[in-house]
């Protein structure tokens, strides 16, 4: 849960940001507007469950 609010941001200005910068990367790609709906899931004891941190690419 704490790095949920991390992850947000003050204000929700990080979550803004990472997803201005997502939504304009895949406007690049795909070369036309898209609209990017974003949202913060919390999974409780995520650093002790090896197919979690796999899953986001912490671990091979």
């Amino acid at each position: 849960e704490s790095q949920k609010g991390i992850l947000i941001g003050k204000g929700g200005r990080m979550l803004k940001r990472i997803g201005s910068l997502a939504r304009k990367e895949l406007e690049e790609i795909w070369g036309k507007k898209v609209y990017l709906e974003l949202w913060v899931r919390v999974q409780e004891d995520w650093r002790d469950k090896d197919f979690v941190l796999r899953d986001l690419g912490l671990i091979g």
